[in-house]
């Protein structure tokens, strides 16, 4: 097992103007799961590229434990990779295909053998080790390639988006094998996704990346709770955060109809560049529902109603505005499209961000 560490990494694919990723410091710690996560083209495959060896570093070093690995070749990183598509030799067995990497190594045929069994075991695959591929289901070819890696001990797992291809109910129950085998396994993990719900309930750690920068590292709780600017703030959470711009006037911020009171705290944040203006995040269940003349009310106007068994979602408008909302209320209690619903902020659960720069003020 072994450390990651990204030291101001850099690719830079040719013919780009900027970088895929732009000096990436990382450090991954022993046994850890870590996930990075961020929208498509935001450099988070490059950077496990870039990890595997598959990719060219252009500025920085990249070290597994204490060894410098930025020029060594992929196949002596002591790295294990899994793919989004599998990538499944369709003659071969199922036994023969999660042993191929240590036949090629030269590992005796009986450590082979025992190595293949024990990880067949771990992802209740030992009824399928002689069929092929094509008699597999989708879930049942990924538990394969995750038996691939598995079998070759190595210090680090790479997974690129391995759970793309299956479907929503398989997804959900594969991910928690992956978590759980992880964590019984100890292996040092780097695990890509574009799905922030994969990000939140899998990893140790998540690395949010936008446009190849890194934009913040932390515990799930520490991403939900405390997110460092406006982009991870919108993009960790489903629904996503209610975002709105609003204009200080006084001690309130004033966006439409909504009148939000302000703390000294954060209008003493308030810079010049700011203009005037902050931008206030709140989840939909940072909302409650309340009477109109309750202090800082928000008037909204209901648009949609989801209705999802355990929960309800309210999709409506800011009144006076164009922002839109969402609102999460106890299930069969929203009212009808067309009504007006007030909220309010729970206490301490607004985040409120630079309108200037983007980051979170001090609240």
């Amino acid at each position: 097992m072994a450390t990651v560490t990204f030291d101001k990494a850099t690719r830079i694919y040719p013919g780009a103007e900027k970088p895929a990723v732009d000096e990436l410091s990382l450090k991954i710690e022993d046994g850890e799961f870590l996930v990075l996560v961020g929208p498509s083209g935001c450099g988070k495959s490059t950077s496990l590229r870039m990890l595997a060896g598959l990719e060219d570093v252009n500025a920085g070093r990249i070290y597994i434990g204490d060894k410098d690995v930025t020029d060594v070749q992929p196949k002596n990183r002591d790295i294990a990779m899994v793919f989004q598509n599998y990538a499944l030799y369709p003659h071969m067995s199922v036994r023969d295909n999660m042993g191929f990497a240590l036949k090629i190594a030269g590992v005796p045929k009986d450590e082979i053998a025992k190595r293949v069994e024990e990880a067949a075991k771990r992802l209740d695959l030992t009824e399928y080790l002689d069929r092929k591929p094509k008699a597999l289901s989708g879930g049942q070819r990924q538990r394969v390639a995750m038996g691939r890696a598995i079998v070759r001990k190595p210090q680090v797992f790479l997974m690129d988006e391995p759970l793309s291809n299956l479907d929503a109910k398989l997804r959900v129950q594969t991910r928690t094998q992956i978590a759980a085998l992880q964590r019984s396994l100890g292996v040092t993990t780097v695990y890509v996704t574009h799905d922030q719900t994969e990000a939140l309930t899998m990893g140790d750690r998540i690395a949010v990346l936008k446009d190849g920068l890194l934009q913040q590292v932390g515990t799930p709780e520490e991403m939900y709770d405390q997110p460092a600017n406006e982009f991870v703030a919108g993009f960790i959470g489903s629904p996503a955060m209610n975002m709105g711009r609003f204009k200080i006037e006084g001690d309130k911020a004033v966006l439409g109809n909504a009148r939000i009171p302000l703390s000294k705290k954060i209008l003493d944040s308030v810079t010049e560049a700011d203009k005037g203006e902050i931008t206030i995040g709140f989840r939909p269940e940072s909302l409650e529902v309340v009477s109109a003349d309750t202090e800082g009310a928000i008037p909204v106007t209901v648009d949609f109603v989801e209705e999802l068994g355990s929960d309800s979602f309210v999709y409506g408008k800011l009144q006076g505005g164009t922002t839109d909302l969402i609102v999460r209320v106890p299930p069969r209690t929203a009212p009808h499209t067309g009504a007006t619903l007030y909220v309010r902020i729970k206490e301490g659960q607004s985040h409120i961000f630079s309108s200037a720069t983007g980051k979170r003020l001090a609240s």
